[in-house]
């Protein structure tokens, strides 16, 4: 361990010298010997390494979407060479080099709290033997030394021996019962997280190296912590169980807001965004138009959750756009009259009334009484004339065309009553 230490000497100033500036203000409330104002000093100290380190989470999350984007691609190299794993790693990898994405930017936030996480070991560590380390002078190692969380002290390991325990003013069984259940929690807490990855937000359709590195990792973090818990002192667990914690709730965070396009997360994601957008008419988070966008920008390459949005958009009478924003679609909302029915379309002209359908006969019925009515409508408008006298009416046309339209309207009508036209061949006669 001299070996590791002295490789994370660098950090091990700074680390001690944030402990104990967190230690004066909580000293000042809680009393600089308690548990509480070194305990809260090391979870102030994760808070502001995670802090420090959200620009690479926001590098992850890119890196994450990218190898997204390459699960198309992924999906045709495997069925291509489905019966050859050698060289389906070798395309693999190919394309990681040829778009330059990483499938294990997953772990970059770890490696970047490594150090961090040695320097404290060493510092508490320090703490322990009753050495100096840092900044930490022998005032605030005495102190540190007296410090108890729920009974167990600060420096204190499960694999302490019991003179070691009580040299620090404590008993073994507390010690150790203490111990194990922060273990527990922070193996149990590595693997909500994990699995809340895997089952949640990914994308189950296409299997990639990717997908089997996240499954691998969600069972052998708690087991690596739980083998190794048990040489920290409680102050290194205090640290890692609150760093677990804190990525457990920014993982909730990223999946519930920002999901991994074709998972379970954006399915939920989208069923909440459609039923927003549809009661408010638009979308007002900068984050809902970034998505929107992206959803747009696929057109054909949409996936199933991503056409359902669209689809159910055009049902609420909705259209989104190529930058994100949602608007009335013209097409699809009609206003409606006083009395509820549609009077006009998307581009406020009148509707088109289709003309209902008629049979032959009525069709055949309406030309003759077309030809009919024709030249009585003409008599009807000759009759005004005040140079003529109103006796003095050509009616004799109209009776000639409508003998003529009369027999051919009769032959047609029996025509389509069943019988067959020309002569008819006798009926037999029936026999007896």
């Amino acid at each position: 361990m001299d070996t590791i230490a002295s490789l994370f000497s660098f950090i091990t100033t700074p680390v001690s010298w944030v402990i104990v500036q967190f230690h004066k203000v909580y000293g000042a409330i809680f009393g600089p010997d308690t548990g509480w104002a070194w305990g809260l000093s090391i979870v102030s100290l994760v808070i502001l390494i995670r802090i420090c380190l959200i620009p690479l989470f926001v590098k992850q999350i890119k890196s994450t979407r990218a190898m997204q984007t390459l699960q198309p691609e992924m999906k045709k190299i495997q069925e291509r060479y489905k019966n050859d794993k050698q060289r389906q790693s070798e395309e693999m990898m190919k394309l990681y080099k040829e778009t330059g994405t990483n499938p294990l930017s997953s772990c970059l936030p770890i490696l970047a709290q490594s150090p961090f996480f040695f320097a404290l070991y060493h510092v508490l560590n320090g703490i322990a033997t009753g050495d100096q380390i840092g900044v930490i002078n022998e005032s605030l190692l005495a102190s540190a030394r007296k410090a108890h969380i729920v009974g167990a002290p600060l420096a204190a390991k499960f694999t302490d021996s019991q003179s070691t325990v009580e040299a620090l003013g404590a008993t073994l069984m507390d010690v150790r019962v203490v111990t194990a259940i922060m273990i527990v929690m922070m193996s149990a807490s590595q693997f909500f997280t994990q699995r809340q990855l895997m089952t949640k937000n990914v994308d189950t359709t296409v299997k990639t190296p990717f997908m089997q590195q996240q499954k691998m990792l969600m069972y052998v973090f708690p087991v690596m912590f739980a083998v190794f818990g048990i040489n920290f002192p409680v102050g290194v667990l205090v640290y890692w169980l609150t760093t677990n914690v804190w990525t457990m709730g920014q993982q909730m965070y990223v999946i519930r807001n920002n999901p991994t396009p074709g998972s379970k997360a954006q399915a939920a994601y989208l069923e909440r965004l459609t039923k927003h957008v549809t009661h408010h008419g638009k979308v007002r988070r900068r984050s809902e138009k970034t998505i929107v966008k992206a959803i747009v920008a696929k057109g054909r390459d949409r996936n199933e959750f991503e056409r359902k949005f669209i689809n159910s958009l055009s049902k609420a009478g909705l259209a989104a756009q190529a930058d994100g924003v949602v608007i009335k679609s013209e097409s699809q909302a009609a206003a409606q009259a006083e009395d509820g029915t549609p009077t006009t379309g998307g581009t406020g002209t009148p509707k088109r009334q289709q003309p209902k359908r008629q049979s032959k006969s009525q069709r055949q019925s309406g030309g003759a009484t077309a030809g009919a009515a024709k030249p009585a409508d003409e008599h009807v408008s000759l009759s005004k004339s005040d140079d003529e006298p109103e006796d003095a009416k050509p009616a004799a046309p109209a009776k000639k065309a409508a003998q003529k339209q009369q027999p051919g309207a009769g032959t047609r009508s029996k025509a389509q009553s069943g019988q067959r036209k020309g002569p008819q061949r006798p009926k037999s006669p029936s026999k007896k």
